[in-house]
């Protein structure tokens, strides 16, 4: 599979098991699992056809691990806006995570702080490189420093996926500074 259609891939199984599985006539579980034979014949039958090895190829050559796939089932492993839940465990962060944005959201997140808007959690990274890049999709990126550590230790309720993605519901402007550690000025 080339790079181009790997990324039509990755993207099609995105829309469908973090939002729209409806779309194919498919149902997820509790989790958001579904079995891969349901989902390839659902694709097949909206005119995507896909085989299992390029499911798993589409799986394990994503750069961001998109998607977990055992036991001959499949979901995302995050960034849903559907009701699941992933199972994972409450986990201590690091001192601090980083998020990636644009600078065009910066008035909104400095009057609200970081909303996970239509998903379940606001996502964030362990490293700069990482948010960077995920600002850089919509513009040119800005990241934010995020206290986790404080947060954490104020009741705030922190996830990791397998993947490395940290997750929490609600980022509030006190917990939040630029990249160099300044607190965010008020709008």
């Amino acid at each position: 599979m080339n790079e181009q259609e790997l990324v039509k891939l990755s993207k099609r199984l995105s829309r469908v098991l973090r939002h729209r599985p409806e779309t194919i006539g498919i149902t997820l579980d509790s989790q958001g699992w579904v079995d891969v034979p349901d989902l390839l014949k659902a694709l097949s039958r909206t005119g995507t056809r896909v085989t299992p090895e390029q499911l798993a190829e589409v799986v394990e050559r994503n750069d961001k691990k998109r998607f977990a796939l055992e036991d001959g089932r499949i979901r995302a492993r995050q960034g849903h806006s559907l009701d699941v839940d992933l199972g994972l465990p409450e986990t201590e962060p690091p001192p601090v995570l980083y998020h990636g944005t644009v600078r065009r959201h910066l008035d909104s997140i400095r009057a609200h702080g970081l909303l996970r808007g239509n998903r379940h959690h606001v996502h964030l990274s362990s490293d700069t490189a990482t948010a960077r890049t995920v600002g850089s999709r919509r513009g040119l990126p800005v990241v934010l420093t995020v206290h986790a550590g404080r947060m954490a230790a104020d009741g705030a309720a922190f996830h990791v996926t397998d993947n490395g993605v940290w997750l929490t519901e609600y980022v509030p402007v006190a917990y939040l500074a630029d990249a160099t550690g300044t607190p965010l000025p008020p709008v």
